[in-house]
């Protein structure tokens, strides 16, 4: 017999060796809202039908919480192969990234030609009688050489290289009747737990939509992000252009010598893109209607400040000179700050800025007065005058940097024709393989634990702690703005895992597995050990990715 602590119940029970969660789950009486997906095991994520063979503490989760949803999302593209494989034999599925809450994908049938509204009518259909069968999704642990003979068989080279190159010596792999698949993650017990989701015509593809997290009952609400979409093509563009659509291409050509080569192109592709916006603004600076103010925002460590420093750079390579503010400095007092129910401070509410204060400033600046600006010290929680002034003289342009610069509400009473918007945001192009996209917001998380770590901040345990705060503080103050951007920067770096693997490995380590986020930690290391780690000594000092590993 095995003991058993629930942490949902506060109970514990003891069951025979070998009995799966799913059997335990009928034994406690944990009661939510919605139906219950997954489960940690000494915080690590399982599926349902993990079996337990030594004592244990397990959490059940739902969809709400993130591991829920990614393992509801995992399943969802398991079934949306399996439909598609069964109603289009030979058909190529590409799941390629997260837009418009939901999951942007490609299907071409064996002919080369993608579904139209009739075939997505047809695939939805076979979906929903997958569901109504109920059908298990079974896991196969095996050597890792069997499982790529499996996919070489099923014409998966994606996984193979995948596989080929991650260096283990077994590997997991799911069928769903008699289709085979491979995900990093785990999956739900079987199709009927697949009742929220959609379908529908999207760009030159499919979106599938998924459950909205804060109720799972229902479909996330779509919102149309047309520019976010075509930043994500671009990437992906880029990647196909240079063969390196998965981490599998990625892998190989790092293997073959060519991590050098690639680093350059990536410093070079982001140069480029810089020096563009840089030449947009002098354009729009010496137009009829001049240019007055860049307002940059972007999420957490998506790299803003590297990026404000190499703008400005380039701006004087146009003859130019950038005057930069941050809306930091215009903090109110640490006492007025906002706060949260619990009392602790909302550091990323708009009312944390004195708006009204830095749009008076803004204004005098564009009229050509001398501003005293403030700047805020984080120590005594005070914003204080020190003497900086600032003047909008003949060639200057001001800059101004902060998670709440896109907000409309800051800048209202400030012509459209004076401001140009930028909006910076790290969107990985590379696909893990052909049914693993990677989340975006990993490349932010692992910049940030490391940055974390190694400026003494926070340990990788607390910068886990408080993502999921960032992240909501994102959808609520930054991401609503994103589209009203004039232009947006994606500062994802075609081979940062591979230099963040270096870095990150030990620091995520050190997270201990009695704790909440030790979960997080251990997915993080499972991700990143599909990468092949490739050393930092030849990132540009001027990189963005110094930003967050130092140097």
């Amino acid at each position: 017999m095995v003991q058993v602590y629930c942490k949902n119940t506060g109970e514990t029970k003891r069951f025979p060796e070998g009995t799966s969660l799913l059997q335990m789950l009928s034994e406690f009486d944990c009661r939510r809202p919605y139906p219950i997906v997954s489960a940690k095991v000494n915080n690590v994520s399982q599926g349902l039908k993990f079996k337990v063979y030594q004592n244990k503490d397990i959490e059940f989760i739902d969809v709400r919480e993130s591991s829920g949803m990614r393992v509801y999302c995992r399943s969802l593209y398991f079934l949306l192969y399996k439909a598609a494989s069964d109603v289009f034999p030979g058909c190529r599925l590409y799941i390629e990234h997260p837009i418009s809450h939901g999951y942007f994908c490609h299907l071409r049938k064996a002919d080369g030609v993608d579904v139209g509204p009739e075939d997505l009518a047809l695939l939805e259909s076979h979906m929903r009688e997958l569901v109504e069968k109920d059908m298990p999704f079974h896991r196969y642990d095996v050597q890792t050489a069997r499982a790529i003979k499996e996919f070489r068989k099923a014409g998966f080279m994606d996984k193979v290289k995948l596989l080929e190159t991650s260096g283990e010596a077994y590997t997991d792999y799911y069928t769903l009747g008699d289709t085979v698949d491979y995900f990093y993650g785990k999956l739900v017990p079987s199709t009927s737990y697949l009742t929220v989701w959609g379908l529908c015509p999207f760009h030159d593809g499919i979106l599938l939509r998924i459950p909205s997290k804060q109720d799972p009952s229902r479909l996330a609400e779509y919102v149309d992000q047309p520019k976010t979409f075509e930043m994500f093509k671009e990437a992906l563009r880029w990647n196909i252009i240079m063969g390196l659509s998965t981490v599998g291409d990625v892998n190989e050509a790092f293997l073959s010598g060519r991590a050098s080569e690639l680093i350059q192109i990536a410093e070079a592709l982001q140069e480029k893109k810089i020096v563009q916006i840089a030449e947009e603004i002098d354009r729009r600076y010496r137009s009829e209607n001049p240019l007055k103010v860049v307002l940059i925002t972007g999420p957490s460590s998506s790299g803003k400040t590297t990026f404000c420093k190499r703008l400005s750079i380039q701006l004087k390579a146009c003859g130019l000179k950038p005057v930069s503010v941050s809306t930091d400095d215009y903090f109110v007092n640490r006492v007025e700050t906002p706060k949260f129910p619990d009392g602790s401070y909302d550091f990323d509410n708009f009312d944390t800025v004195d708006h009204a204060l830095m749009e008076r400033d803004i204004m005098k600046l564009i009229e050509g007065e001398e501003v005293d600006v403030p700047e805020f010290n984080f120590v005594t929680g005070l914003r204080e005058y020190n003497g900086k002034k600032l003047q909008l003289a003949d060639g200057k342009i001001l800059l101004i940097e902060g998670i709440h610069a896109l907000n409309p509400a800051l800048t209202e009473q400030i012509p459209d024709s004076a401001k140009f918007r930028i909006f910076i945001n790290t969107l990985t192009g590379t696909l893990l393989d052909d049914h693993n996209m990677i989340p975006t917001s990993d490349n932010r998380l692992l910049r940030r634990i490391v940055r974390d770590y190694n400026k003494g901040a926070f340990t990788a345990r607390e910068s886990i702690s408080n993502w999921q705060n960032v992240l909501d503080a994102e959808q609520k103050w930054i991401y609503p703005y994103q589209e009203m951007s004039d232009v947006m920067f994606n500062s994802a770096y075609l081979i940062e895992f591979a230099v963040l693997k270096n870095h990150a490995e030990p620091i995520l380590r050190s997270v201990p597995q009695n704790c909440a986020e030790y979960s997080e930690a251990h997915r993080l290391l499972k991700f990143i050990h599909y990468f092949t780690p490739v050393p930092d000594k030849e990132i540009p000092a001027t990189s963005l990715l110094r930003e967050f590993i130092g140097g």
